[in-house]
């Protein structure tokens, strides 16, 4: 093997040693008020070690507005990220992105983005649009509405950080290869209005599972 070849590979090999023997895994157990499990919170993770997550955050995202609903509820993307929106209902409807919760009513009504998608006609493909999302955090998270449905909601939260999870049914998160050492969690819900303040944590080999608990009961999802 050539000399250079043998030195990349070596260097891979021992960065892949070094990213599994200092990290560990981190469960977020997210619940509400009453303490039953949260789904749909959005968990991020800062930590202070270097190194990236083996899946990364997804650069595109499809949200569909079928049966009168935003489906997914809540899409987690990286910064940057096109999400494209189908509208697979006979009728049509609007894509209203505002800024979310606190932030709305710090930009005001008329700060975000608009697109209108016709109805989808029988044999043929639906209509879609995208929508690039440029600005990451809690502060930057999008509320999904339509101005001809006002009971339609969905969200979409940009990712500041690469290490960030969506709460299963079960109000859980878990994340593998998290750098060891402090790490900040972060935890955001639609429906928490006013931000859970920052988690920090020490995490070594063995799993560690923290519970965060939120100040609201969610509203149910029209099913």
């Amino acid at each position: 093997m050539h000399k250079t070849t043998l030195s990349i590979a070596l260097s891979a090999l021992l960065t892949l040693i070094s990213t599994s023997i200092f990290a560990g895994t981190l469960s977020v157990n997210v619940m509400d008020k009453e303490g039953k499990p949260a789904p749909d919170a959005v968990v991020v993770l800062i930590p202070t070690g270097k190194g990236s997550p083996k899946n990364a955050l997804p650069m595109q995202a499809t949200v569909a507005q079928e049966k009168m609903q935003f489906i997914p509820a809540v899409s987690v993307v990286a910064k940057g990220a096109r999400v494209r929106f189908i509208n697979n209902d006979a009728w049509d409807h609007h894509v209203r992105a505002t800024p979310a919760g606190m932030a709305l009513q710090a930009a005001g009504s008329a700060s975000g983005l608009e697109l209108r998608l016709e109805g989808k006609p029988d044999g043929k493909p639906a209509k879609s649009a995208e929508m690039s999302m440029d600005k990451a955090g809690a502060n930057s998270a999008m509320l999904l509405g339509c101005f001809m449905h006002g009971s339609m909601r969905g969200h979409v939260y940009v990712s500041e950080s690469p290490w960030a999870l969506k709460t299963a049914a079960d109000g859980m998160a878990t994340f593998d290869d998290v750098p060891e050492g402090a790490v900040q969690v972060k935890v955001w819900h639609a429906d928490q209005l006013i931000d859970l303040p920052p988690i920090q944590v020490t995490l070594g080999a063995a799993m560690l599972k923290q519970q965060v608990q939120l100040q609201i009961v969610p509203r149910r999802r029209r099913v």
